[in-house]
């Protein structure tokens, strides 16, 4: 993980988890890792990976930039503003995926605006999310490919696909340039808990498996 925001994940994250009165052991069982990792990131002496960050996020209910921002209380009468050299964001362990929040950057939300920069020939694969999870993408520059559930799908500067995230998903830049996105992830509502999910019988969680097909939009398409 890059950026200063190592002392943030750590706090927000420790902070998250009390909250919600769960154990370091029992997060760590529930999000499918080692209780050493998650005691390491807790107390700064790790840098987590960005998977490792989904995973917990996925199981505390909890936007994925509440666990990365370093909020000061701070906010200009009229909106906002988040320059283009600011925003916490985190990275691949060799920089090749980098995600930078937009907005919200606190607070309780049920939509994410992320920015994603994906070097030349990088892949980063990404674990299911939330259940009822939706990813909005917008490629902004360069070429990707999007993999959820089915064939890849090759989109260009300009286009823009919707996908199931609740399922494994792949993001691939397959050109010889930086690719640059626009992501807003739309998350499940509180009817439809990730907790609530785990504690189905098998067979119900089964039959609720979404049908949902990608949605491709082509830049200047009628």
């Amino acid at each position: 993980m890059t950026h200063h925001s190592g002392a943030a994940v750590a706090a927000n994250l420790k902070l998250l988890r009390r909250q919600q009165g769960l154990s370091a052991a029992t997060l760590a069982g529930m999000a499918g890792v080692p209780t050493e990792t998650l005691e390491s990131i807790e107390s700064g002496a790790a840098a987590p990976e960005i998977s490792t960050l989904w995973k917990l996020a996925t199981v505390l209910e909890a936007p994925f930039s509440s666990l990365i921002n370093k909020d000061d209380g701070s906010a200009a009468a009229g909106g906002v503003v988040v320059r283009r050299q600011e925003g916490p964001h985190v990275a691949s362990g060799d920089g090749g995926f980098i995600l930078r929040a937009l907005f919200p950057l606190s607070g309780e939300r049920s939509v994410e605006f992320y920015e994603i920069r994906i070097a030349a020939g990088y892949e980063e694969r990404s674990d299911a999310h939330a259940l009822g999870a939706t990813e909005y993408i917008v490629v902004v520059s360069g070429a990707v490919e999007i993999e959820a559930g089915g064939p890849p799908q090759r989109l260009e500067a300009g286009d823009a696909i919707a996908i199931d995230a609740d399922q494994f998903h792949v993001y691939r830049n397959p050109g010889a340039v930086e690719a640059v996105l626009h992501l807003v992830l739309r998350r499940a509502s509180p009817s439809r808990s990730v907790r609530d999910e785990q504690d189905k019988p098998a067979d119900a969680s089964s039959s609720s498996s979404s049908s949902f097909s990608p949605r491709i939009f082509v830049g200047g398409a009628s």
